[in-house]
């Protein structure tokens, strides 16, 4: 017998057909939808007895149990039979079900498609218009400025969308991973999106994994995707989480643990009986900010909390066909893991991470003691909640609860405090079901459906920058300036419950387990542990269709970019390699410490520039602190002397064919997925970036550009590179995997140095340097 799976409650949305023999085993799964839509839309997706099958295949090669995330992994495998597979070490080719992209990537995403000449995506694709909403006034206003601010931009990914097959969801549809989550994530699907918190879709049993734009080309253009075998990180939960500690807590306390770089080249997988305890969305939560401790991606067993999900967001046949494929959906007895970390919820607590890293751990109980002994604000200016960390209907109802108990009090916030729901299912089911009216009474402000301050688009007015102060966010990241471009906002990531209860506080040395507020009557109270549904009782409100399909065939429809935009620009191929070991390269800059892509390539008012190139290279490194007088965006001209900026001094360098290499600290390139951080140093003359060690998507991002990122093989040469050497690469004429280079540097005084820098490239990826850039490669390919 044949089921209709739909994903996703609205009418409009895409849907999975899921073909069931009569033992129940689902055998096939094929993307499709409603006539009236996405009818054509292309699918590779993998039917769960393929899964079920290449699982065995690998099984039996490797002759042991296998983790979930192998499970979901392997079974992609573009060749299972004959894949070399070693975790930490082989490069799969893999076939993922799905492709997602958010506005501000999806700019430069498609512009590469552009350039490809392929007619239409191979694999399901979905555009979601999240990035570019501004937080000023509230919702309605915010999302009204917006479609009129980004009109060309919304208009360019509107009719991109149409002409090349992909879905694609308008401005105030919501977050994407909250989108991802209601209609597209099932257990064991492989989806990459060009965001780094894709891995949101773990709470649903998928390997979800952030990527660059030239990954998502890839897999759109129907080639095999590439990427390196992860190790496996296990986490065991047992007990019970009650009371003032959320799922959110859960990753805090990991990032506690792993730090910020601790889980590189590594999925996490949740296991064990305390995982029952947690809700889908609450899962979802705890993958969403595994990408904070570099992890490749995060997961969870498929269980019971799950298909109740997917019977909430009307997929009850999914969740069904799951179950009867329970054993590839959960890891296999006595499987194996890399690492393993075990967290009792049962002690758990309520915790607060930061400022300015989202890896520095603060127990409730001791935020107090560590904001004074530090010399953090203790003032708490903004509670912020939601985002695609904490915008569920859970999340939601537990954070109403408390601000009912405050308003039987007779009290407000006496924070300012925002609210933003995860999707317009989400808004319109708060809406209806009183929260977000209980949300205005004491106070809130209900934003637009979208990312606002989490990634710096919000119009912040009560502070000037330069001002000290601390913000209480329930997002996922919170280095330097990222929520409102002021490098003196000390800003702290925890959970929803708590930045509510902080907000009424208005202190960071508040504790809602033991503390006590004043009620308008001036008796004292205490704040009851918070409780809310984990789905509505009355179901899901879809509110407003947001979704457009595409149409069956879109050859004859046209994409325009004005020569003249400042928002848009058609690309030009960069150049291939000229052969030669690279000789005489300056230093741009050597930057000191942490140097995340927000560092590199900011995001807040530089958004609006995502499909420019040239306009956004102006924000190249701007953030980097130089190691030589210790300021931002201050470098020396190795060839006049002048000081300038960064962009300015490396537009220089490439005016006069003089190319130049960053040199980094520990983890460079950490934090957001957006290729402009690899695109922005290749355009303007870049070379190489030198470092310590990289984060996972950055370094993938840099070699897709034709970028060299090399590491030192012994972290103190970080110290023998002057601003002022001039450096050559040298060993790039027999270029091979797993053969290190030779850097010389040739100091001011004309004495020099040579040391060793390791890389990561294996032959493809060589290719894509010699072609100048995997899409050159690509262009290559097809004409071939």
């Amino acid at each position: 017998m044949s089921w209709l799976v739909k994903l996703g409650k609205q009418s409009y949305s895409r849907s999975l057909h899921v073909k069931v023999d009569i033992r129940g085993i689902a055998i096939c799964s094929r993307h499709a939808a409603a006539p009236s839509m996405s009818k054509f839309e292309p699918s590779q997706s993998i039917p769960y007895e393929k899964l079920k099958e290449n699982v065995e295949v690998v099984r039996n090669r490797l002759q042991r149990p296998l983790t979930l995330s192998e499970k979901v992994l392997y079974g992609h495998l573009d060749d299972p039979h004959n894949q070399d597979i070693v975790r930490g070490e082989s490069y799969l080719r893999l076939r993922p079900d799905r492709v997602a992209m958010q506005d501000a990537t999806a700019q430069m995403a498609m512009l590469q498609f552009i350039s490809s000449g392929i007619p239409k995506v191979a694999v399901p694709s979905t555009i979601h218009c999240d990035h570019l909403i501004q937080a000023q006034i509230g919702g309605e206003q915010d999302l009204a400025r917006a479609k009129d601010i980004n009109k060309e931009v919304y208009d360019f990914l509107q009719s991109a969308a149409a002409k090349y097959g992909v879905g694609f969801w308008k401005p105030g549809s919501g977050i994407i991973h909250q989108i991802i989550l209601e209609n597209y994530a099932f257990p064991g699907v492989l989806l990459i999106g060009t965001d780094s918190h894709t891995p949101n879709g773990g709470g649903l049993g998928g390997l979800c994994i952030g990527v660059g734009g030239a990954d998502a080309v890839d897999v759109m253009a129907d080639i095999p995707w590439e990427l390196k075998c992860p190790k496996v990180i296990g986490v065991e939960l047992t007990g019970t989480l009650s009371g003032w500690t959320a799922p959110k807590d859960v990753i805090l306390k990991v990032a506690d643990i792993l730090t910020v770089k601790g889980a590189t080249g590594a999925i996490v997988e949740y296991h064990g009986p305390g995982v029952d305890s947690i809700s889908c969305t609450g899962m979802g939560t705890i993958c969403n900010m595994g990408a904070e401790i570099g992890a490749t991606t995060s997961v969870f067993p498929f269980n019971s909390r799950m298909k109740d999900y997917l019977s909430a967001t009307d997929r009850r046949e999914i969740g069904e066909a799951a179950e009867a494929v329970r054993d590839v959906l959960t890891p296999d007895a006595g499987a194996s893991y890399d690492q393993l970390i075990k967290i009792n919820l049962d002690e758990l607590k309520p915790a607060v991470n930061g400022p300015f890293t989202p890896d520095l751990y603060n127990p409730i109980a001791e935020m107090g003691a560590n904001a004074e002994k530090n010399g953090w604000p203790t003032e708490v200016k903004v509670g912020l909640i939601g985002s695609c960390t904490n915008s569920s209907y859970e999340d939601m109802g537990r954070s109403a609860n408390i601000c009912k108990q405050a308003l039987d009090r007779g009290i407000k916030a006496k924070s300012q405090f925002t609210i933003t729901p995860g999707s317009e299912q989400i808004r319109a089911t708060i809406e209806r079901d009183g929260y977000s009216e209980i949300f205005r009474k004491v106070g809130g402000v209900v934003l637009a459906n979208a990312c606002g301050p989490c990634i710096g688009q919000w119009d912040r007015q009560d502070v000037k920058k330069g001002e000290k102060n601390t913000i209480v966010t329930s997002y996922n990241r919170n280095f330097t300036g990222r929520n409102d471009a002021n490098p003196a906002t000390h800003a702290f990531v925890t959970s929803p419950e708590l930045v509510t209860a902080l907000a009424f506080a208005g202190d960071l040395r508040f504790n809602p387990e033991t503390d006590t507020l004043k009620a308008a009557d001036g008796s004292d109270f205490k704040f009851t542990a918070p409780t809310g549904d984990e789905l509505p009782s009355k179901g899901f409100d879809p509110g407003v269709d947001t979704y457009q399909p595409f149409p069956e065939d879109g050859s004859g429809l046209r994409v325009d970019v004005a020569d003249d935009s400042q928002r848009l620009q058609l690309l030009t191929p960069f150049k291939e390699w000229e052969g030669t070991d690279l000789e005489d390269m300056v230093v741009l800059i050597k930057a000191k410490g942490k140097c995340t892509t927000d560092h590199i390539s900011m995001a807040g008012p530089w958004l609006k520039y995502r499909g420019h190139l040239d306009n956004i290279s102006n924000n190249l490194l701007i953030g980097a602190i130089n190691v030589e007088n210790e300021e931002a965006n201050k470098v020396k001209n190795q060839m006049t002397g002048d000081m300038g900026a960064v962009p300015d001094t490396a537009r220089y360098y490439k005016a006069q064919n003089v190319g130049w290499v960053v040199v980094g600290d520990e983890n460079y390139g950490e934090g957001s997925s957006r290729e402009h951080a690899a695109l922005e140093p290749r355009h303007l003359g870049g070379r190489a970036i030198i470092v310590k060690s990289f984060a996972r998507i950055h370094e993938t991002n840099l070699k897709k550009q034709g970028m060299l990122p090399l590491t030192f093989a012994d972290p103190a040469d970080y110290d023998k590179v002057q601003p002022t050497d001039k450096v050559a690469i040298l060993g790039l004429t027999d270029f091979q995997p797993g053969k290190p280079l030779t850097a010389r540097l040739t100091h001011a005084d004309g004495s020099t140095d040579t040391f060793t820098l390791n890389h990561t490239f294996n032959e493809t990826q060589i290719g894509w340097f010699k072609a100048g850039s995997a899409l050159n490669k690509m262009a290559a390919d097809l004409r071939s």
